[in-house]
């Protein structure tokens, strides 16, 4: 691969800092396992312990999982293709 030019990921804090302080349950996702699209608020939600898991109402794969410690959150959306979030300017 070539010397291309490229920023650090810090580059990416503020266009993800506009998305994420909307409400992302508003924001349609694709399922990966039968793409379905939707609203993340019509997901089935389990949880709260040991994290939240979301499963697609269609083929109930699972869409996204968000895990919560004392100092840091991880969410994995690997079973979304997709997510168009809605952006109010």
């Amino acid at each position: 691969m070539e010397n291309l030019d490229y920023q650090d990921g810090n580059a990416l804090a503020g266009p993800l800092s506009e998305i994420f302080t909307l409400d992302v349950t508003t924001a349609h996702g694709t399922c990966a396992g039968c793409g379905r699209r939707g609203a993340l608020a019509e997901l089935r939600v389990y949880g709260p312990e040991p994290g939240l898991v979301a499963r697609c109402p269609g083929c109930e794969e699972v869409v996204l999982t968000l895990v919560r410690g004392p100092k840091d959150a991880w969410l994995d959306l690997r079973g979304s293709v997709s997510l168009r979030i809605p952006i109010t300017e």
